[in-house]
């Protein structure tokens, strides 16, 4: 287990692109971080090989995944057959807990009622609408959007699992109808998302399940113990950590350069195993909650990147918190590539 880092980047699929769309992608992992739209595209790259920024946003016009409003609130990627289950589980304790933030938006029950209405009907009729045209609707109706208030309407006709959010387009977040769907008793929600998280991001903790999931820690044990049976257990420092029992067969040291909302930083509430603690400013600076781009090699992260891009030219500058080797020089050339393919520009490195 002194291999956590590697184990990781293994269960996550990242070292062994086996999936043949986006979709498998997000059911492997149960729900995937969506809160930058850029970025985690390539999230998704990353687990699929041969793919192109342009192949997500496809995947996304087809629905073959949804972003929305999901674990602890915030934007998730989810696939079409998890996505009722799962916010039938989640979504009542994200409207309870918003109810301190609606009052002081003024956003009452009636209120609430009526503009999650408007906006699904708007849906129903248009088929797909930006923000902007959303709210101009419930303005029209009366409603008004100022301040917060337009976003909270949306996500509350989201967890609602009426609408979720549709591609970009010209920078502005659309909408679509969500289709009716069937949910799981709870007690049968919990153990499937359980099992999808330990699964795929294994070794992790009881602990790390609860942050990542945003379950009550009851909630999330009761998941836990309906699963542990299929699940491998090993003990560090008095700790227990759970996985797959597949074995790998061999753990890949390769480099790679991951989006700052990947589920290798933001899956764990306890990072120490793949971050030494002097960095954790570097990668979200002043615990604000945006998190930057990482470089990992053999499991652990040991530098920062940033994306510029030109005409012809996606440049990459990095931050690198101790020198690199000489294979990893030719490591960070090659998936600085990979990346430059995705984009469908040419990589230039600045160190």
């Amino acid at each position: 287990m002194s291999d956590v880092g590697m184990l990781r980047l293994y269960s996550q699929r990242i070292t062994d692109t086996a999936f043949k769309d986006a979709g498998q992608v997000v059911a492997w992992l149960g729900a995937m971080q969506g809160q930058d739209y850029a970025g985690t595209k390539w999230a998704f790259g990353l687990r699929l090989g041969e793919v192109t920024d342009r192949d997500i946003e496809q995947a996304l016009t087809d629905g073959i995944i949804l972003r929305t409003w999901a674990l602890r609130g915030t934007l998730h990627y989810v696939a079409p057959a998890d996505i009722h289950w799962l916010l039938a589980l989640i979504a009542p304790r994200q409207i309870a807990g918003n109810a301190r933030r609606y009052k002081q938006l003024e956003l009452d029950d009636v209120t609430l009622t009526r503009s999650t209405r408007l906006i699904a009907d708007a849906l129903h009729e248009a088929s797909l609408l930006t923000r902007s045209e959303l709210f101009a609707i419930l303005t029209a109706n009366g409603i008004s959007t100022a301040g917060q208030r337009g976003v909270y309407m949306l996500q509350r006709a989201a967890l609602e699992r009426l609408v979720y959010q549709g591609p970009v387009r010209r920078n502005e977040t659309t909408f679509r109808a969500l289709a009716p769907g069937t949910v799981l008793p709870k007690d049968h929600a919990l153990a499937e998302l359980a099992r999808r998280y330990f699964m795929s991001h294994g070794p992790t903790t009881l602990n790390d399940f609860t942050a990542w999931s945003g379950l009550l820690i009851s909630e999330a044990r009761t998941g836990l113990e309906a699963v542990r049976s299929e699940l491998a257990e090993e003990k560090i420092d008095d700790q227990t950590y759970f996985l797959s029992p597949e074995k790998p067969k061999a753990l890949d040291p390769s480099v790679y350069l991951l989006p700052g909302f990947d589920e290798f930083v933001l899956g764990y509430r306890d990072r120490s195993a793949v971050l030494e603690a002097q960095f954790a400013d570097a990668i979200c600076p002043g615990g604000n909650g945006m998190f930057t781009p990482t470089l990992v090699s053999e499991g652990r992260i040991i530098g920062t990147w940033k994306r510029t891009i030109k005409s012809k030219i996606v440049e990459i500058a990095f931050t690198l918190f101790r020198p690199l080797s000489v294979g990893e020089e030719v490591e960070v050339q090659a998936a600085a590539a990979r990346f430059g393919t995705f984009l469908g520009l040419s990589a230039k490195l600045i160190f």
